[in-house]
C-alpha cells in the first residue's frame, strides 16, 4: 500500500524477495501535464509493469472497501507514504497487521512531512522506523530503524536514499517477523512534522544563513525556497534548490558581490543551484550570465 516514489523501492523489493504480493494499493490515477491526461501512481505504474493486480479506491472507510481488503486473506500489508487513512478494520484484517515504513527515528517527526522537518531542523541524522500501525497518528510499535546522516542533503536526496533503506529493512523484518520484540514508543520524546504549507517556502533574508540553508534544502525539490527579483513586468520569482554558507556582512537581503552571495540576518549564503519560473534549473555561473544580479541589489 503506497502511492509515490518512495513507495516504488520496497514494492520492487519485496517482489524480488519472492512474497506473494496479493494486491497493491495506491491512491487513484491524478489529471497532469497541459491535457490533464489521468496519470496513474509511481507504484502503480511499478505495479503494472511487474504484473501485480492493482486497487485505487479512493478511500477505505466503505464496508464493501473494507470487505474487499479482508477477502485477500493477507499475512501482512505493508505501507509506505500510501496517503490514506487506514480504518480499524483495515489495521486489523491482515493476520500480522499492517506495517508502515516511516521516514524517521520515530517517536521523533510523527507526521506528514519528516524528511523535510528533520532538515528544516538541523537534525545530523535522521532514518527509517518499520513501524506496527495503529490508530495514532504514527505511534504503533517499532520493529527496526536505520539510521542515516543528513549532512548537506536536500529533501529529494534524502527521500531516495531513505526509501531504499526503509526496503532492505522491511524485507528483513518480514523475514524474521515472529522472532522481533517490538519496542514501545516513548511520547514523551515524539515530535510532529506537520504536512509543508506553501506559504512556509519564502525566504526571510533576517533569518540566520545556517537556517536559511536547512530551509533551501529541506524544501529541494518541492515545493522549493524562492525569493524575488525586479523583472520587465514586475516581480519576478525564483527558487533556491541548494545553497552554501559562506562568510559575509551585510543587510539582510543585500547581494554583497558579482558572485551573488547574500547577506542574512546572521551570515550569507551563496546560491548553488536556482531555478526561474517556467525554466529548468540551473548552477549560479548559468543563472548569472542569464540574468545578472548587481552588487548592492536587496532582495525582497
Amino acid at each position: 500500500m503506497g502511492t509515490p516514489d518512495f513507495a516504488v523501492p520496497a514494492l520492487v523489493a519485496l517482489h524480488d524477495a519472492g512474497h506473494d504480493v496479493a494486491c497493491v494499493y495506491t491512491q487513484p490515477p491524478r489529471p497532469a501535464g497541459r491535457g490533464k491526461k489521468l496519470r496513474p501512481s509511481p507504484v502503480q505504474a511499478k505495479a503494472e509493469e511487474l504484473g501485480l493486480p492493482v486497487r485505487h479506491p479512493k478511500s477505505l472507510k466503505g464496508e464493501e472497501a473494507q470487505a474487499e481488503f479482508a477477502a485477500l486473506g493477507a499475512d501482512v500489508a505493508v505501507v509506505a507514504a500510501y496517503g490514506l487513512i487506514l480504518p480499524q478494520a483495515v489495521l486489523d484484517a491482515p493476520a500480522h497487521g499492517c506495517l508502515n515504513i516511516h521516514a524517521s527515528l520515530l517517536p521523533r517527526w510523527r507526521g506528514a512531512a519528516p524528511i523535510h522537518r528533520a532538515i528544516m531542523a538541523g537534525d545530523e541524522q535522521t532514518g527509517v522506523t518499520i513501524m506496527q500501525m495503529e490508530a495514532g497518528l504514527d505511534t504503533g510499535p517499532m520493529l527496526a530503524k536505520v539510521t542515516a546522516p543528513v549532512l548537506d542533503k536536500t529533501t529529494g536526496e534524502l527521500t531516495a536514499e531513505l526509501a531504499d533503506l526503509g526496503a532492505n529493512a522491511m524485507v528483513e523484518v518480514l523475514a524474521d517477523l515472529e522472532n522481533i520484540s517490538a519496542q514501545i514508543q516513548d511520547d514523551a520524546l515524539s515530535t510532529y512534522a506537520p504536512k509543508i504549507d506553501k506559504a512556509e517556502a519564502r525566504i526571510v533574508w533576517s533569518r540566520p544563513a545556517r537556517d536559511l540553508v536547512r530551509h533551501v534544502h529541506g524544501l529541494a525539490p518541492f515545493p522549493g525556497a524562492w525569493f524575488e527579483i525586479a523583472g520587465a513586468n514586475g516581480p519576478e520569482r525564483v527558487k533556491l534548490l541548494r545553497a552554501e554558507f559562506v562568510d559575509g556582512i551585510g543587510k539582510a537581503g543585500e547581494v554583497l558581490d558579482d558572485d551573488l552571495t547574500i547577506a542574512s540576518g546572521n551570515g550569507a549564503l551563496r546560491p548553488v543551484i536556482l531555478q526561474r519560473a517556467g525554466k529548468p534549473s540551473m548552477d549560479r555561473g548559468d543563472f548569472l550570465r542569464g540574468r545578472p544580479i548587481t552588487k548592492g541589489t536587496v532582495l525582497k
